[in-house]
């Protein structure tokens, strides 16, 4: 078994450049396939190569404090260097709203990257094994995760929660115990008497992937008991389908894909391939959107209902259907709720994800009304700071420059052929004189047009000046 993880390994190694001189960082938890892990790594290529990371999650009491003292002993005895980090995991899950196990793996892995970029370690090796594989694969069925799901973990993939780290090239994961079960690598501690610590919440159903190792692996076991290794194989052969067919689907995208920002989906030509959902799903996947929004997709475009107008969110981004087509757009930090800002002074605001500039200067009749695109001006003593910068809301209305009667904003979007994400990222002009803040009798909007009231004459002295860039 040590010649087969030592050729594994050199091959990973061989990955990186000047693989002889660099370290490696190896993620250690006490438990029996992490110890082994190490225990392989230093008898194959010594203590210089690399250095353990230990996490205490702090979720045992007790039994994580004695897997901290096993992890500590065992580095300083065989002169391996150490790093150790204490989390408080529940504390992060509550105030992030995820579970103990996400919490769990997001804390590690921002970590893992940090020790990198600080320390300049090549990969992070962990101690995933074939049984660990078969559970991912589980997990990913059941939870919806495509082709790329059933492939299950990979022998080398790229870091996750390391984005911080990409200007020095990525950090990648190493998997060297891919391809041994559980039993292979208990016989090694066994025959090697490699210390470890049994950790007993592996003993409970609480958590999914616990679940799956306890209550289904063994139906599993009864109708083969070579399942692991069947599995693995199967995940093999799900790896190399999902090559072909990401392959395909790159050839795909110049004829459904009309522009990359912000991404458009013609949904006309999306709906001329005949496996457009698994080419949709291929699309949208990297973004977030999750499998239920995929679902309400498809039944929306086999429907005879109307297509435009409707919104789907991920975390980070939101998808807008229009008429023939689908478009991404990305979130933006302040784009929550129906923002409301005070403009008391000129100077620099950001609203809806847009900067606008806010300007006072003196009006000279030889300056030009007819302003860039993205810039209005309005008589500085008729809109008087302060003012109010905000979101549009329904029932907002103007009377358009050199018009005599009301238009709604909405209208005005319609005209402007405004998607709703253009509506809601749009920064509305509202007087606070008179206390009309709440009005929806408004100044305009900004960089696009003002209300006829607040328009330059022959004797405005001086106009403010709004620039959305």
């Amino acid at each position: 078994m040590l010649d087969r993880f030592k050729h594994i390994a050199d091959e990973m190694r061989g990955l990186i450049d000047d693989s002889r001189s660099a370290s490696f960082l190896m993620a250690v938890s006490g438990g029996v396939d992490s110890m082994c892990l190490a225990d392989m790594w230093l008898r194959c290529f010594g203590a210089e190569s690399c250095a353990i990371a230990h996490c205490n999650f702090n979720l045992r009491g007790e039994d994580s404090d004695g897997d901290e003292a096993l992890v500590t002993g065992w580095a300083q005895e065989h002169g391996v260097r150490l790093h150790k980090v204490s989390f408080d995991t529940i504390r992060y899950a509550s105030e992030n709203g995820v579970s103990i196990e996400m919490a769990a793996r997001e804390l590690r892995y921002r970590w893992f990257g940090e020790l990198c970029q600080e320390h300049g370690y090549k990969a992070v090796v962990v101690a995933h094994h074939a049984d660990d594989n078969a559970e991912t694969m589980v997990l990913n069925m059941v939870r919806g995760a495509g082709l790329k799901g059933l492939s299950g973990m990979k022998p080398v993939s790229p870091l996750p929660l390391s984005r911080h780290c990409e200007e020095r090239g990525g950090v990648a994961i190493f998997r060297p115990l891919l391809t041994f079960t559980r039993k292979q690598i208990e016989g090694y501690a066994f025959a090697w008497k490699v210390p470890y610590r049994e950790d007993r919440t592996n003993a409970s159903t609480e958590y999914r992937r616990n679940s799956i190792r306890h209550e289904v692996f063994p139906l599993f076991k009864r109708m083969n008991p070579s399942y692991v290794r069947t599995l693995n194989r199967e995940m093999t052969y799900f790896m190399d389908a999902s090559d072909i067919v990401d392959q395909w689907c790159r050839e795909q995208l110049p004829n459904v894909v009309l522009q990359s920002s912000p991404l458009t989906i013609s949904t006309t030509a999306l709906s001329g391939i005949p496996q457009w959902r698994y080419l949709l799903y291929y699309i949208l996947e990297p973004y977030g959107f999750n499998t239920s929004v995929l679902e309400s997709l498809e039944n929306l475009l086999t429907s005879d209902r109307t297509i435009s107008g409707k919104r789907f969110d991920s975390e980070g981004y939101v998808l807008l259907t229009e008429r023939d087509t689908l478009e991404i757009h990305k979130k933006f930090a302040d784009q929550v709720g129906d923002p409301f800002m005070v403009a008391r002074i000129p100077g620099t605001y950001h609203v809806n994800g847009l900067r606008i500039v806010v300007e006072t200067l003196p009006w000279t009749p030889d300056m030009p009304l007819m302003q860039p695109e993205g810039t209005i001006v309005l008589d500085a003593a008729k809109l008087r700071f302060p003012f109010v910068l905000r979101g549009w809301r329904a029932g907002d209305w103007m009377i358009p420059l050199g018009m005599k009667g009301r238009k709604k904003i909405s209208d005005l979007f319609t005209d402007l052929k405004y998607s709703q994400v253009q509506k809601e990222r749009a920064v509305i002009l509202v007087d606070m004189s008179g206390d009309l803040a709440e009005q929806q009798h408004v100044a305009g909007v900004a960089g696009v047009r003002i209300d006829d009231r607040y328009k330059v004459t022959d004797n405005t002295e001086t106009i403010i000046r709004i620039i959305i860039s």
